[in-house]
């Protein structure tokens, strides 16, 4: 492992290239345990390409040959020319050549990056340090500058450079508090992403959980949770049932209505994990006397989108199956649940991978419920949720759309003791789950997002909650996403923060549905109380 790290060291060092040293990171408010990082095997070692840090996502075979070496590296720049070609990359061109072209070396981002502050400041996690080393490529190999290697720095590409430039792109949120931080305009975030893209749609290397498990077993299967239309038919309608039971309200989740105003789009694995999320959007939509429905086609019950964090096909594949399901029920604007990844997908990426005839209007959920709210078509009594709150603000729809204010009108109307996070609105931090970690499930992926990615949102919540830690007052974490409930979520379990400070975590619709006056009382359940996690 290298000390005083340098950019070219990346094509240079052998095995592991950095170490985070977990006595490093910086300590927190609350008791929250680093998770020591498991040693790879001597398989792992022999067969993979683990030589980045103690984590690996992709898994890329080690070439066996110089022959694969030199396929590696020719496919990499193959890849590469492509993506600065406007038959290949229209959707992104001219932001990614703005920000190959015009970085001034600040480091300004690495002063908003999460995750080199968490890591301890590890020079290796910098955003520039990933964006420097494929901008000297290109530059050197593909554009040809003359002199290039002299004005911007020597990069020698083999296939070690290539192996660890890819597992760089996935030490990255995608949350572009980089981006905004940049005095003009450089989005290391999307070079991030467009990193990612290149090894997927000209390598075929990406991550299982991504791609197997997510966007081809959506496509396979109607959802990326593998269940099909009839499964999660017959879940709903249980769902109905037992919250029908709990709430003292008939609940009736409508499928397939043709001609209806809005069709609903769920994250599906709300179905499976959080159900309560499901009940209370079915339960505001019907006691405010909305035309709604579901749809039981196939990828159109599920508003998961794991193409936005790594390749524009798959985006646009599924995107497009949502569209077309709306126009097939002829509603007049699709609704997107909580889910900030499909806001993100299904809004300002989907209107620039899907041709202008086939779309549809959308709306941000955060902004239908805002307007349920504020009518008074619900009755709802504040001292429900008389308990301090506060608010995650998911990156792909406050930072990336600008959605900041729906949700806080909500909230300020329903909860008496909301307080704001240090760092809130466009300025949050991701929750660290952010880009597909929060489904990712091997190789210290896990340890990842304990140790670093999601310590500074815990961070946040900490500091949000400094007058009242310790179990003895209740609190509500509001996270209106659900990748971002599953990342608060382990971190809440591993570090056992509901015991020791009496968290609960949800989303907004379960805020509202807590103080509906028809409603039966204590629908957010705390620790200790009869059925809390």
């Amino acid at each position: 492992m290298k000390d005083n790290l340098r950019l070219t060291d990346v094509s240079t060092v052998d095995g592991q290239m950095v170490s985070i040293d977990l006595k490093e990171i910086p300590d927190l408010a609350v008791d929250m345990h680093t998770m020591p990082w498991k040693p790879f095997t001597d398989e792992q070692k022999e067969n993979t390409a683990c030589i980045l840090d103690e984590v690996c996502v992709l898994n890329i075979p080690k070439p066996k040959n110089r022959e694969e070496e030199e396929e590696l590296v020719n496919k990499f720049l193959d890849g590469m020319r492509k993506l600065f070609t406007k038959e290949n990359n229209w959707t992104f061109l001219p932001m990614l050549e703005t920000s190959m072209d015009y970085c001034a070396q600040c480091n300004s981002c690495s002063e908003a990056c999460h995750l080199y502050e968490m890591s301890g400041e590890n020079e290796m996690y910098r955003p520039n340090f990933r964006s420097e080393i494929f901008r000297r490529i290109y530059k050197q190999y593909v554009k040809k500058e003359p002199l290039a290697k002299w004005r911007y720095g020597d990069m020698n590409l083999n296939w070690k450079t290539v192996a660890r430039l890819g597992e760089l792109a996935y030490r990255c949120n995608l949350c572009r508090r980089c981006a905004q931080t940049c005095p003009i305009g450089v989005d290391n975030g999307l070079l991030a992403r467009e990193i990612r893209k290149l090894f997927s749609q000209e390598l075929g290397i990406y991550p299982r959980e991504l791609h197997d498990r997510g966007t081809m077993n959506h496509m396979k299967a109607g959802s990326s949770t593998g269940m099909t239309s009839e499964v999660v038919k017959e879940n709903v309608e249980f769902i109905d049932e037992d919250y029908t039971e709990i709430t003292g309200v008939g609940i009736h989740t409508p499928f397939d209505v043709q001609g209806a105003d809005i069709m609903l789009l769920h994250n599906a694995g709300e179905i499976m994990a959080w159900p309560e999320n499901i009940a209370s959007f079915s339960l505001i939509f019907q006691e405010a006397g909305l035309s709604w429905t579901l749809s039981s086609k196939a990828l159109a019950y599920d508003g998961v989108n794991y193409g936005v964090f790594y390749d524009d096909a798959q985006t646009a594949r599924i995107a497009l199956q949502h569209m077309m399901a709306a126009k097939e029920l002829g509603v007049k604007k699709i609704v997107i649940g909580e889910c900030g990844h499909a806001h993100k997908a299904l809004t300002v990426i989907a209107d620039r991978v899907i041709p202008f005839e086939y779309q549809v209007p959308r709306e941000s959920c955060y902004v239908t419920l805002r307007d349920i709210v504020m009518s008074g078509r619900l009755k709802l009594d504040p001292s429900r949720n008389d308990f301090p709150v506060t608010l995650h603000d998911p990156c792909n729809v406050v930072r990336l759309m600008g959605i900041v204010e729906p949700q806080r009108e909500i909230i300020r109307k329903i909860a008496p003791q909301f307080r704001e996070m240090p760092h809130h609105g466009v300025d949050n931090y991701c929750c660290g789950g952010g880009s597909g970690f929060a489904i990712m499930t091997r190789n210290n992926i896990e340890q990842w997002r304990g140790n670093i990615s999601g310590r500074k949102k815990m961070w946040q919540i900490s500091e949000a909650f400094k007058d009242c830690l310790g179990p003895e007052t209740r609190k509500y974490i509001c996270a209106p996403c659900s990748n971002c409930k599953g990342q608060i979520r382990e971190i809440l379990e591993h570090n056992d923060l509901y015991t020791k400070n009496n968290f609960a975590y949800g989303g907004l619709v379960e805020l509202i549905v807590n103080a509906m006056t028809n409603v039966e009382p204590g629908f957010i359940k705390f620790e200790g109380e009869e059925g809390a996690e």
